[in-house]
């Protein structure tokens, strides 16, 4: 009883199994650097240039103590999907009863709208910065990438993964070169690693930090990547990948470490020591690195903006398709499920823009922070869970001081979380007092809670209860095979080249025995208008080819009758089909593709929607 595959257009695509050496430790990297730029987009800059500008380098070790947390959590995450072979979703799927996953879908698509929020924002703000484009364009211009990751999906797992690499490459070179212009401190820098004690603002921009850093749809994410590894699934084979992909991640997460202390030092380094200690908002920062240090310095800032929003968003894009899929068991075309996730997060962007200016989106882009927190327990704690199942993980359950440590994190975390929602909501409720915040936002809040506290529960009393999740459910025993002696068969027919197979099939379907009806539909604007009492041109013609189909077959000893519909083709077909008392239907297909499907529509599909027999499709 397998379980569908996760991200199944890749899944076991990249072979390990021939190299040898650092060839094959080399077969293994790639799915953290994916995971990686989850933790250097516009959020992460957001909530790093308010702290180094209002704090210096004193929240260095946050930004440490947080990668530390979400390398952690990143490893439970590879372990599940390499030990079980599922992702999270489909995990938890197994695990937790029907009615919470649709919850937990919603939280996790959430989580990633919010997301693909921030990437909007950055990517707007960084064309805006280097290219002066109003940012109403710019966000106009991020539904195209949608044609980026098709692309690359097309291309296959390795094409991707260089894609990233080099994105998150020349967002690590342009803040290495801009290290070299500002020159910060290096003794002050190694001060900022010192644990402090946090109060008041610096404590709400440590946890704005750590929400921004440890992101829910990574963990999603790095379950299902680490499958695209083919390799040996015996004792050491899984091992071995568990040991390369701990490389991968701890090399990966360190360098957006390097990357997320770069951009809080630069801010450090510029702004504070310049006295300028309220610059929370990425233009600020482009501005006053223009003014400080020229124009190097922010085309540099402005380039990495935007290759950081770019990597971001078709990581994005993957982990909404694994929560579907695994939560759901829906799947769709990527393509399509990325332009609805663009279009749902450019929806609140525009709004913003159009009602309160582009100052606002500094605000939008904090709240999607905040969105994102009130989701990374609903990954957590069921990622702890499952990584302690001794049924499911047998050897490779995680050791008890792993457990603790992991437990630890995931508590520091849904508390710094809930903090800064309790926080947020009793701001909105100081400043307007509205009814909204009462008849919505409370009761959301404290059901959210519920379920939060449910997902931790449910697992410590059903451990031996496992949900059975069969995708297309048991094989049957087929049977006795009787031969189906068809009586009554339709023939569509539409005068092309195609007729002569779709009429040979159906004829050996039935032989001489059966009565055949040569459908065809009009669909002339008079057909469409008038119905059977229309005579036009068209009509005419028709019947008398039908005519030519039922003499020609007449001749061959075979028993037909012309049948026309008028108007919509499919509900035509389904009229006669039922009228008639036919058993089978067959019909051939348009071979339509891509754009002539959207434009036409496809008939078939239609007509299969509408009949209750069995419908033969001759291409």
């Amino acid at each position: 009883m397998a379980e569908k595959q996760s991200l199944s257009e890749v899944h076991q695509s990249v072979t390990t199994g021939q190299r040898k050496g650092w060839r094959r430790i080399l077969a293994f990297l790639g799915p953290a650097y994916l995971v990686s730029v989850g933790y250097m987009d516009p959020g992460n800059w957001a909530t790093d240039i308010a702290g180094g500008s209002k704090f210096g380098y004193q929240l260095i070790w946050v930004l440490l103590m947080s990668n530390l947390i979400a390398l952690l959590l990143q490893s439970l995450s590879a372990r599940l999907g390499i030990v079980r072979g599922l992702d999270l979703a489909q995990a938890s799927r197994n695990t937790y009863p029907k009615w919470v996953n649709i919850p937990l879908f919603m939280l996790a698509q959430t989580a990633i709208i919010a997301c693909d929020l921030a990437e909007i924002i950055g990517m707007a703000i960084g064309l805006n910065l280097l290219f002066g484009l109003p940012l109403i364009w710019g966000i106009s211009i991020t539904i195209f990438d949608t044609v980026l990751l098709l692309f690359l999906l097309n291309k296959g797992m390795r094409k991707m993964e260089a894609f990233i690499v080099s994105m998150v490459f020349i967002v690590g070179i342009s803040f290495l070169a801009e290290m070299f212009i500002v020159q910060p401190s290096i003794v002050e820098i190694a001060k900022g690693f010192e644990p402090s004690m946090l109060g008041g603002e610096a404590l709400y921009i440590a946890i704005g930090i750590i929400g921004a850093t440890v992101m829910p749809h990574n963990l999603y994410l790095h379950s299902s990547l680490v499958q695209t590894r083919k390799f040996d699934r015996d004792r050491k084979g899984i091992k071995e990948a568990l040991k390369f992909n701990f490389i991968d991640t701890a090399v990966a997460l360190n360098l957006a470490f390097l990357v997320n202390a770069a951009i809080l030092i630069l801010a450090a380094a510029a702004f504070f020591k310049n006295g300028f200690h309220e610059v929370a908002e990425i233009q600020d920062a482009h501005e006053l690195l223009t003014n400080i240090f020229g124009s190097v310095a922010p085309a540099l800032f402005a380039i990495a903006l935007i290759a950081a929003g770019q990597s971001s968003t078709v990581t994005g894009t993957l982990a909404g398709q694994i929560v579907m899929e695994g939560h759901l068991n829906l799947r769709i075309q990527p393509w399509l499920r990325r332009l609805i996730t663009r279009l749902l997060a450019i929806v609140p962007a525009f709004f913003t823009i159009l009602y309160f200016g582009d100052d606002a989106l500094g605000g939008l882009l904090i709240l999607s922070q905040v969105v994102l927190s009130l989701q990374l327990g609903f990954a957590i704690i069921p990622l702890i869970h499952l990584n302690s199942d001794k049924k499911e993980m047998k050897e490779f359950t995680i050791k008890t001081w792993v457990k603790v440590l992991a437990w630890l994190s995931a508590a520091v975390i849904v508390a710094l979380n809930i903090k800064l929602v309790v926080e947020e909501i009793s701001g909105w409720m100081a400043e307007s007092n509205a009814w909204y915040i009462y008849v919505l936002v409370l009761p959301i809040a404290i059901l959210v809670a519920l379920l939060l506290a449910y997902i931790f529960i449910y697992p410590l009393l059903h451990k031996k209860q496992r949900i059975g999740n069969v995708p297309h459910g048991d094989a049957l025993a087929i049977g006795v095979v009787e031969k189906i002696n068809y009586e009554k068969i339709g023939i569509t027919v539409d005068f092309s080249e195609h007729d002569r197979k779709t009429i040979r099939h159906a004829l050996i379907q039935g032989g001489k025995d059966a009565h055949y009806y040569l459908i065809h539909v009009v669909e002339t604007a008079a057909a469409r208008y008038h119905g059977k009492t229309a005579m036009d041109h068209e009509t005419q013609s028709d019947i008398d080819n039908l005519k030519k189909y039922q003499e020609n077959l007449a001749e061959l000893g075979y028993h037909a009758t012309p049948q026309v519909g008028f108007g919509g083709t499919a509900k035509a077909i389904a009229e006669i089909s039922k009228s008639n008392g036919l058993e089978l239907l067959v019909m051939g297909a348009h071979g339509h593709k891509g754009l002539k499907d959207l434009i036409f529509g496809t008939t078939v599909d239609a007509v299969r929607h509408k009949v209750e027999i069995p419908v033969l499709i001759v291409r």
